[in-house]
């Protein structure tokens, strides 16, 4: 048992509170179990309490033992001398307050229902093929998981929100920049995003702005700035040449390291990806604005939908040459690029001048949900389960902050199979 058990008991006052009394025998009645403390402190804020026909105002303390109160070295910490009821699951020894005052106990293992206790241990404690609830995924109503995902989507969003306004801080609060810092970072995906992150950050926008949208000279830039130009191909050697121009003029420096190419498809080779940027900002200065100014999704395609330069249409590398091919962005990529980049910058952009983001919602509910196997594995269990991008990224927020960390109590859905079907309301 972990003490979010007694969290859950408490929230939802799932225990018998019939003459309901302290350890000492006082006559308790719950007036507010408070507001649930997910930071440092005591675990409920402002609860109100009467014991012996006495009003109290204060925090609420849980602990599975009495005595884990001395082991958290509460007895020494001013934070917890407004602390009003000591709430356990057994009580093994009386405690104290800095003042040398007898705190107030709750013990609750013989007030709750033994259905509840079961249910319990069935979710968090036994064997389970992928996540806690499997057995009962199929029975949550369409609004009770539409209702969580809904808020787990904005929660992600928000979260989302801080790492853009991190790197506009980082970036002297200029959007065309941190927009270059985040574009890079999601066309490297996973493997190579903090590279290209990385290189976005050094080069910068203003140096970007000075290639008056030349595309040639942005391939040299991009590629070897990331240490990529090699070959003894005319090409190769025509890139070589304007990125030696670019860094002497521009005092840039090769790095030491290469972006990955292991394992990756080859559409998403970082030679291909660092292209496709450079044709974008070759097309639109500022994309940043571009992005800004789209309404809809069919204006984002339009500015996505670039052409590399013709060397690598028939390139995904130097010196290997294949047949001509479109290495225009994939619906797939261009999707996670709005779904990924696009709606946090837009968000956080409206969030930071005031004005309202209901637009975005409509936008992430015409995207197709992402394809993965926590996506797979909730569609099994529950058919139609993820209908669309909102439900996709939800899907990933239950799965890595909820599910994975056995937060069932945490969770709306597996606190509701908890609350049902048991004794006490």
């Amino acid at each position: 048992m972990k003490e979010d058990f007694l969290y859950f008991l408490w929230k939802f006052q799932k225990f018998d509170s019939e003459e309901l009394c302290t350890s000492e025998g006082d006559p308790l009645q719950v007036i507010s179990t408070g507001s649930q403390n997910d930071q440092s402190g005591p675990d409920f804020f402002n609860a109100q309490l009467m014991i012996s026909g006495i009003r109290w105002a204060g925090n609420v303390e849980m602990h599975l033992k009495s005595s884990d109160w001395y082991l958290h070295q509460h007895e020494t910490d001013p934070a917890y001398d407004n602390v009003i009821l000591h709430v356990v699951w057994e009580h093994d020894a009386d405690v104290f307050r800095r003042d040398h005052s007898t705190l107030p106990v709750l013990e609750l293992r013989n007030r709750v229902d033994p259905l509840l206790l079961i249910k319990y241990r069935g979710l968090l404690e036994s064997h389970h093929r992928s996540i806690n609830c499997e057995d009962s995924f199929s029975e949550f109503s369409s609004f009770a998981i539409d209702h969580w995902f809904e808020r787990l989507y904005f929660e992600r969003l928000e979260r989302k929100s801080d790492l853009v306004f991190e790197v506009l801080r980082r970036s002297n609060n200029d959007w065309n920049t941190a927009c270059m810092i985040l574009l890079f970072k999601a066309f490297g995906l996973n493997v190579n995003g903090r590279y290209f992150a990385n290189l976005a950050e050094n080069l910068g926008y203003s140096l970007l702005a000075k290639m008056g949208g030349n595309q040639f000279s942005l391939e040299a830039l991009f590629l070897g700035s990331s240490n990529l130009i090699h070959g003894v191909d005319q090409y190769a050697e025509h890139l070589h040449k304007e990125f030696q121009f670019l860094a002497h003029k521009f005092n840039i420096s090769l790095n030491d390291s290469k972006p990955e190419f292991f394992r990756l498809r080859p559409d998403n080779f970082p030679t291909i990806r660092l292209v496709q940027l450079a044709a974008l900002y070759a097309q639109q200065a500022s994309v940043f604005s571009a992005i800004v100014t789209a309404n809809n999704l069919k204006e984002l395609d339009a500015l996505f939908q670039v052409e590399v330069s013709t060397y690598w249409k028939t390139h995904y590398n130097f010196d290997a040459k294949h047949g001509a091919r479109n290495k225009m962005l994939s619906k797939s990529f261009f999707q996670l690029l709005v779904i990924n980049f696009v709606i946090p910058l837009k968000y956080t952009y409206l969030k930071s001048t005031g004005e309202s983001a209901s637009g975005l919602h409509e936008l992430v509910l015409n995207l197709k949900p992402e394809k993965n196997s926590v996506i797979t594995m909730y569609n099994m269990l529950r058919p139609g389960t993820v209908k669309n991008a909102m439900d996709s990224q939800a899907a990933i927020e239950l799965n890595q902050n909820f599910c994975k960390q056995n937060r069932c109590l945490h969770c709306e859905l597996g606190a509701t199979l908890l609350r049902k079907s048991v004794k006490y309301v």
